[in-house]
């Protein structure tokens, strides 16, 4: 089993928060730790040394190669990148200039790619937002995130970054978070069978899975019922870790007494894992050959139409765009082929970001130089997506289990979303997906998914890369397949809980009610139901020769999405409808469907006014005339409403006129102003840009001087602990101790030399030779001068002035590096022993 690695990543004011995780390690975690800090390329890091300290764990300086070993912690050396590949470390050379790089995100999204579900960020203090990226990728899929708490960092900013952006599962000091993760680690919860059915009970008490989603339904409107049970088992996993909760049923009731907890739980259940051209092999055929071919396909639609389902942060729906952009260049000019492509997921935070079009830096790692440069334009520490790539895309939030689907498609993008449904779910899908493509349209699934036992409804175009194309339905054999409406039929049968009697006798409403569906689904014509604003409330039947959806951000207005020919008409009967208790006829309509194609259309326009839920409401009915009635109703028109409808025209006609001149005016008018002000804006732009680099390689300087000065103020401390030793040592051995520079002036001395030569503290600095002395000593500066330059070593007994004697022995001082930088000397009092000596030699001579 490979070994768990976290990440910790921090900047200026992160020394002490990284001597306060690490002190609280225990030294047999079982993980190993490698630290990323913002450090000046051009000073040596002392971070291993001081992290030593704290830690009985071996603390070693990174090397390209390095193997990762357990319960050992890792550093980044200056000047490099750090990532994690096959259980060794990687080190690089930063590509981006001092101010603009982000180590801290390089090591966790190597976690993440690495280590998947086992890989652990910790953030700790820090300027910028280093991390935020790299957090979002570990949490992306399925990691342990953490962050320090702000009010407890130096620095807050890199802590607020990544809270801010939603992705942190824990929020702690620094010396608490080593205990919340190891138990986050060691937490087993009692979830159950991971293959338990999630449908309902035949008992009435249901079950707390059942209970956690319906309360999951009940906030957010999904029904996460037709998921696999494992998914969902291992998002609940660690929620409940987090929690430090031991069973399923524990959660439940934590998640009723904490609604914002069933808002992170949705958004844990949504985690996607995407970048751009995933699967390069499918990026590829799809540009050489699928788009090609749609473009040169005969009896092609001038506009394209695309869905990519489960669009996540839109990276997908954007490399789509990117391709297609490149196919219609290899065409012959002029075109009018355009490209509409519909990006949707359940995710509002993934939406919000994919309609930014903002991407990190290490998107570099996946999109090629020339991409990059032609499709993104360098902003911050990162990229963002061009405005003509962006402008083909339209994101929005959607639930392919209970939306309208996109209808008239050429291409449905569905990759590694189906392998979260159960098998019936995945069922549904497969008619409906057949139901949105146009005739030849293509399917395009993920790697792990097919197209099941649909396989008579597609032909597989490329099987390894699971490319399907739309079968007609003249060529299905079992025309239950079709989906004619939506929602679909469903032909899956369903296991009802049903009492003994009603199993055998089925009610005669139930019988109607199911025909009555099924006759509403597939014979009624088109329709929609309206509100006051002309919003959609309600579709029935197939829309989409008289609807589509209008490009930009998703709108269901009925203007907005009626065709061109049927606006006014359609507009101005919904006026009158209002005033009217009896529906509205509109005969003869002419609608141009794509491809040139003219169909004539009856519309029926009605007020609602029973029952109450649908008061003050408008239904809008489409049948489609055949050739020969539309002929024959079109000379049955009333000439009243034809009088109508020309004085509405020409009244509409002279206030068009009138607002023409009025724009052509404001038009000349507003375009020099426009010129100056675009003239003014890029000059405004480009000093920006200037000074928005300044201040980042101000702040990335600030932040390495930063982590300096905590080394070095850590290192002036541990001196002044040393020579507050030093001090106390020297003077409790009461010897006279005297340190000479290389000129011999006096460098340091202890109590007890204060008291032979007659120095003070204030004298530190002057010779040797300029003090006096009680020691009868004339040649002691001329004996220090030969030790210095000799470094023979001299040793005398000297008298002094008081009758005492002493041992003066001067030797060279060495220091650490081995350069003598002056003398020691040294004065030890021997005055009892010389006594002593006397008097042996007196009672020796008597």
């Amino acid at each position: 089993m490979s070994t768990r690695i976290l990440g910790l990543g921090a900047s200026a004011g992160g020394l002490a928060p990284l001597e306060a995780f690490l002190a609280q390690v225990p030294p047999d975690s079982g993980l190993a730790y490698v630290v990323v800090q913002h450090l000046d390329p051009t000073h040596k890091a002392m971070l291993p040394d001081l992290l030593q300290r704290v830690t009985s764990m071996p603390v070693r300086e990174a090397t390209q190669g390095m193997p990762i070993e357990p319960d050992c912690v890792y550093v980044i050396p200056p000047n490099t990148e750090i990532s994690v590949a096959d259980g060794h470390l990687n080190l690089a050379v930063p590509m981006e200039p001092r101010g603009m790089r982000l180590p801290v995100d390089v090591l966790f999204s190597s976690l993440a790619s690495a280590r998947g579900d086992q890989a652990i960020g910790v953030v700790l203090s820090g300027m910028g937002s280093d991390g935020t990226q790299g957090l979002k990728a570990i949490k992306a899929v399925g990691g342990l995130t953490a962050v320090q708490q702000p009010d407890t960092a130096q620095f807050d900013a890199m802590p607020k970054s990544a809270i801010a952006a939603q992705c942190a599962d824990l929020i702690a000091p620094p010396d608490d978070l080593p205990a919340r993760i190891l138990s986050c680690i060691a937490q087993t919860p009692d979830i159950g069978t991971a293959d338990e059915p999630l449908t309902e009970p035949e008992s009435e008490e249901s079950t707390p899975m059942q209970q956690i989603l319906r309360l999951l339904q009940t906030r957010t409107r999904h029904d996460f019922s037709l998921y696999k049970p494992s998914t969902l088992n291992r998002r609940m996993e660690r929620r409940m870790a987090i929690h430090e909760l031991e069973n399923l049923a524990d959660y439940a009731d934590f998640l009723e007494r904490n609604p914002q907890e069933v808002d992170l739980l949705f958004k844990e259940v949504l985690i996607g894992v995407t970048r751009f051209f995933r699967d390069a092999p499918v990026w590829e055929y799809l540009a050489d050959t699928t788009l090609p071919a749609l473009l040169t396909r005969p009896d092609r639609e001038p506009n394209l139409r695309a869905w990519v389902v489960g669009c996540s942060t839109g990276e997908e729906a954007y490399s789509l765009a990117m391709i297609f952009t490149e196919a219609l260049d290899r065409l012959p000019r002029p075109h009018n082929i355009t490209l509409q492509i519909f990006a949707t997921d359940l995710s509002p935070d993934a939406i919000a970001t994919a309609r930014r079009g903002f991407y990190p830096a290490d998107i570099r790692d996946t999109v090629s130089p020339e991409r990059l440069a032609r499709f993104f334009s360098a902003e911050g520490s990162g990229y963002r997506i061009n405005r003509d790539i962006r402008d083909r895309v339209l994101f929005a939030q959607h639930d392919v289990v209970l939306d309208p689907p996109f209808t008239r498609l050429d291409l449905i993008s569905c990759r590694n979303l189906l392998i979260y449904f159960d098998q019936s779910l995945q069922r549904k899908l497969m008619p409906l997906f057949h139901y949105s493509l146009r005739p030849e349209g293509f399917l395009l699934l993920g790697s792990s998914e097919t197209v099941g036992r649909y396989d008579k409804l597609y032909t597989p175009v490329q099987s390894k890369l699971r490319l399907f194309q739309r079968k007609d339905k003249t060529l299905i054999g079992n025309d239950r397949l079709s989906v004619e409406s939506f929602p679909p039929l469903s032909w899956i049968a369903k296991e009802l809980p049903v009492s003994a009697t009603s199993s055998t006798h089925p009610t005669h409403d139930n019988l109607q009610a199911a025909a009555d569906q099924v006759l509403l689904q597939v014979y009624a014509p088109a329709a929609v139901v309206v509100n006051d604003e002309g919003d959609i409330v309600y579709i029935s039947g197939r829309t989409g020769k008289y609807l589509e959806p209008a490009a930009g951000k998703a709108n269901l207005n009925f203007h907005a999405m009626v065709r061109e020919d049927l606006r006014a008409p359609i507009g101005r009967a919904l006026r009158q409808a209002a005033k009217q208790s009896e529906p509205l006829y509109l005969q003869g309509l002419q609608v141009q469907l794509p491809g040139g194609v003219i169909q004539s259309v009856d519309v029926t326009v009605q007020a609602l006014r029973e029952p109450t839920a649908l008061r003050g409401m408008k239904m809008i009915v489409f049948r489609d005339v055949s050739p020969a009635r539309a002929d024959a109703g079109g000379k049955r028109k009333s000439t009243t409403v034809q009088q109508s409808h020309a004085e509405e025209l020409q009244h509409y006609h002279d206030e068009i006129q009138a607002l023409r001149e009025e724009n052509r005016v404001s038009r000349e008018e507003l375009q020099s102003a426009n010129e100056e002000l675009q003239s003014t804006n890029e000059e405004l732009q480009s000093t920006n840009e200037e000074l928005t680099t300044s201040k980042e390689e101000m702040q990335s300087m600030n932040e390495e001087l930063q982590t300096i000065n905590s080394e070095m103020q850590t290192k002036l401390d541990d001196l002044a602990l040393a020579q507050s030793d030093m001090n106390n040592l020297l003077n409790s051995i009461d010897i006279a101790i005297l340190f000479l520079d290389q000129n011999l002036n006096i460098r340091r001395f202890t109590d007890r030399a204060s008291k032979i030569i007659n120095i003070r503290e204030s004298d530190i600095g002057r010779p040797l030779s300029d003090f006096t002395t009680i020691l009868e000593y004339p040649d002691l500066n001329d004996d220090a001068r030969t030790t210095l330059n000799t470094l023979a070593f001299s040793e005398k007994q000297i008298t002094t002035t008081d009758g005492r004697w002493f041992t003066v022995r001067i030797m060279p001082y060495r220091r650490l590096d081995n350069v003598i930088d002056g003398v020691v000397i040294t004065l030890v009092d021997i005055t009892e022993t010389k006594e002593l000596e006397q008097a042996l030699r007196k009672d020796l001579d008597s």
